[in-house]
């Protein structure tokens, strides 16, 4: 496969034509960045696939490649995380995968080396997270379920408790912000292993190497872990189809530390709920402040919530001895609606973004 363009930039490009963004940086990090991931090789072709599925026989019909060296590269690319793959009409399909969530996440394992760290991280600074701040947002919040007052009615979509019952495989993984911040030097004191993984098939991580399975109740388990280390839930920002939850911290998690420390707002959106403070009960102790990675609480004769800061994790409810902290939802006119699925997404998103899809459809 030849070309005289450069790959790296026809794939950047092409990234950045899908509805989750990969921003060019002034610098051209984002090129060095693909270039440690894909060989040119591969750089050209995943800039040539589309979002929908097809088979390599179809691509090399449609690129004029020929079909047996097309179909080793994708079988090659899909194995290394760098591209989809799935069921096709017509049997074993591939397509472009974003660059956030999807190449850079499947990079966790031995992939994500030092140099990938600050490559990574020299992008990140100059472009990523801006990018981030598109709506809808990538993420989503969901609060601690134990923490949510109990006469309220809450969708399956917006509780841990009814993500994890929808599944039926879970795993645990590294934390591939966690793990990244520690190869540049600024890793935090949370547990990396903390990240998970579903599926709607049983049985679906028992040959894979980089996750440990769980049971249904040692995934509870797992979140609670997170729970207990202050750590804030956050999922595909999607009603339908959630397979990964995220515990986070503002410290390493390239989302909320894009908020945090970069000051790019609404890069997660809040979940329903909203933290409520019991005025009688309350001692002033400051405990939720120090657990609030948001700046949400502030503390005088008793507990303030600032409920634009808020995001409605539940955590601090977790640091109050004195049970004085509750969820409560928020008014239906500051809920943001979820997207349904991801395709619902990705068309809120693209418009958003002024991107047209169906050329990648």
């Amino acid at each position: 496969m030849t070309s005289d363009r450069d790959p790296y930039k026809a794939l950047a490009t092409r990234l950045d034509s899908l509805p989750n963004g990969f921003p060019p940086a002034k610098d051209a990090s984002e090129l060095r960045l693909l270039a440690k991931i894909f060989t040119p090789e591969e750089a050209e072709l995943a800039s040539q696939l589309l979002i929908k599925l097809e088979t390599a026989a179809d691509i090399a019909a449609r690129l004029q490649l020929d079909y047996t060296p097309t179909r080793s590269l994708l079988k090659g690319m899909a194995s290394k995380g760098l591209i989809r793959a799935g069921k096709a009409e017509g049997g074993l399909g591939y397509g472009v995968l974003p660059f956030v969530v999807g190449i850079y996440e499947n990079q966790v394992g031995d992939l994500m080396d030092a140099e990938l760290a600050r490559l990574f991280e020299d992008y990140y600074q100059r472009a990523f997270a801006e990018g981030m701040a598109i709506q809808p947002a990538v993420h989503r919040v969901i609060p601690v379920g134990e923490n949510i007052r109990m006469d309220m009615q809450v969708a399956p979509f917006e509780s841990v408790a009814g993500i994890i019952e929808n599944a039926h495989s879970w795993a645990l993984l590294d934390c591939i912000c966690r793990k990244q911040t520690t190869l540049i030097g600024k890793g935090c004191k949370h547990t990396i292993r903390s990240c998970m993984a579903m599926s709607a098939s049983p049985d679906a991580f028992h040959t894979t190497d980089e996750l440990d399975t769980l049971t249904k109740e040692e995934a509870y388990a797992a979140l609670r872990r997170a729970e207990q280390e202050g750590l804030v839930h956050t999922v595909s920002n999607n009603q339908q189809g959630t397979w990964y939850i995220c515990n986070c911290c503002t410290c390493s998690c390239a989302i909320l530390r894009g908020m945090a420390k970069l000051g790019v707002a609404n890069v997660v959106a809040s979940s329903a709920f909203v933290n409520s403070v019991d005025e009688s009960l309350c001692t002033a102790c400051g405990l939720c402040v120090e657990s609030c990675q948001f700046g949400a609480l502030t503390v005088d004769e008793y507990a303030v919530v600032n409920r634009t800061s808020c995001v409605g994790c539940g955590v601090c409810i977790n640091a109050c001895a004195d049970q004085a902290l509750i969820l409560v939802r928020r008014p239906e006119n500051e809920i943001k609606p979820v997207p349904v699925n991801l395709m619902d997404w990705s068309l809120q998103r693209a418009q958003a973004r002024g991107i047209d899809l169906t050329t990648l459809l």
